[in-house]
């Protein structure tokens, strides 16, 4: 049977295989060195109403044609554990403001204002890869805060995280009170993240990636 690798090749893919395996085995003997993501308020905004459609695209709403307001971002990531692994079956919950600075909450300011065909809630199953994906706007600033993105984590019924993220670079971070609550500068790098231009995108479109270690092991 002709082998579509050639020999040298065909090494050398294989000792990469062999490596890349051998780097995923070792991730739980250097759990020590993961920086567990930081616990941070939920805030008083959590949807007190969730949308009739939840999925994972915030920027359409059920058969709208209409797409959300401000930059498109391609937000993804990991769930892991406290070893490193990645959790399967973990419910990632998202929530933020749209466009306009206005959360899907009855109590948000500007809800007049506020993008109607923005979902502004989106929820997330995780696969055997604990990756998670997420497609929503670039999150921008509201009195008092800077631009960041809520989220919460779950497990058979249980809560395990909630936390958020914020945008690298973005000035208001170091008048965000909640983000200076962080003293400990790599749990606050942990959770600050590049919104980066999409290559190749016509449109302007960003990616955005947030790996999320939690202080948690399944149990056996």
């Amino acid at each position: 049977m002709h082998n579509p690798i050639p020999g040298p090749n065909r090494r050398r893919f294989l000792s990469t295989l062999t490596l890349g395996a051998a780097a995923f085995t070792a991730r739980g003997a250097f759990a020590d060195e993961l920086v567990r993501t930081p616990k941070q308020t939920e805030g008083p905004f959590y949807p007190d109403k969730l949308p009739l459609d939840t999925d994972n695209d915030l920027i359409i709403l059920n058969d709208s044609l209409t797409p959300a307001v401000g930059e498109i971002t391609h937000l993804s990531g990991r769930i892991l554990d406290a070893k490193g692994n990645p959790l399967r079956n973990a419910v990632v919950e998202i929530w933020q403001v749209d466009n306009h600075g206005a959360y899907l909450h009855s109590g948000t300011d500007n809800k007049d204002k506020r993008d109607k065909n923005f979902q502004g809630y989106g929820r997330f199953l995780t696969g055997s890869t604990g990756e998670y994906y997420f497609r929503t706007v670039k999150p921008v600033a509201y009195p008092g805060r800077s631009p960041h993105i809520h989220y919460k984590i779950g497990k058979s019924g249980k809560e395990l995280l909630t936390t958020q993220c914020y945008v690298k670079g973005d000035p208001g971070n170091a008048r965000d009170g909640v983000y200076r609550g962080l003293r400990d500068p790599k749990a606050r790098d942990s959770v600050t993240i590049d919104f980066a231009p999409l290559k190749d995108s016509k449109i302007g479109e960003l990616a955005a990636k947030f790996d999320i270690v939690l202080g948690y092991t399944p149990e056996a």
